[in-house]
């Protein structure tokens, strides 16, 4: 997972820029940044690209709601700061690798043939999946303030470029695709970034 391939064979270029432009990349023509930014054994900067998506996140929710920020220490400023670093810390790597996890067994159980086979040749590796998560995750960076109907939004969104990614990169059949990607879109995107909260929310 941290990894850093110096001149790797295909992935993404590094630096805050390259940052910038695979977000909007993956928003605008997910196949591309898939299909040419997906290397093996290259990710960290995925995993660089999912801690700064959850910190735009997480920035966005404090600033709009600084109810949320729990009451770490008396001043609320420290608190919102220490909230965000354990964000970046801790909690958007830990999500990422059990989000990739979930992904990769998904990926392996939709890949058995009936006949108790595994159509595993041409898929991609643990290391694509990783990739095709972190990237997946891009709207969720605009899903920061509280509003359910833009998670909502933010968190299909999501979900679908997920999809993209795993067609693309392991080259399974639509029902495959869809069999893999809803564990690793609901875990991720809907628990991780609160969508399925603003779900509930809009039904109630």
């Amino acid at each position: 997972m941290t990894s850093w391939f110096e001149e790797p064979k295909g992935g993404r270029a590094r630096g805050p820029r390259a940052l910038a432009r695979a977000w909007f990349e993956v928003l605008v023509r997910p196949r591309r940044l898939f299909a040419n930014g997906v290397a093996p054994g290259d990710q960290a900067p995925a995993l660089t690209f999912a801690v700064a998506v959850a910190a735009v996140y997480t920035l966005g929710w404090i600033v709009s709601d600084p109810g949320v920020v729990p009451g770490i220490v008396v001043s609320v400023p420290v608190s919102a700061t220490i909230l965000f670093l354990l964000v970046v810390v801790l909690l958007a790597p830990v999500g990422l690798h059990l989000t990739a996890a979930v992904a990769t067994v998904s990926v392996i159980l939709a890949s058995v043939e009936l006949d108790g086979g595994l159509a595993l040749r041409d898929r991609g590796g643990v290391s694509e999946t990783v990739q095709v998560v972190a990237y997946a995750s891009s709207p969720m960076a605009l899903a920061g303030p509280p509003i359910p109907e833009l998670r909502v939004v933010c968190g299909a969104y999501a979900a679908v470029l997920l999809l993209i990614g795993f067609r693309t990169v392991h080259g399974t059949t639509p029902a495959r695709t869809l069999l893999a990607g809803i564990p690793p879109a609901l875990l991720g995107y809907g628990v991780g970034y609160r969508t399925v909260a603003a779900v509930r929310t809009l039904i109630g």
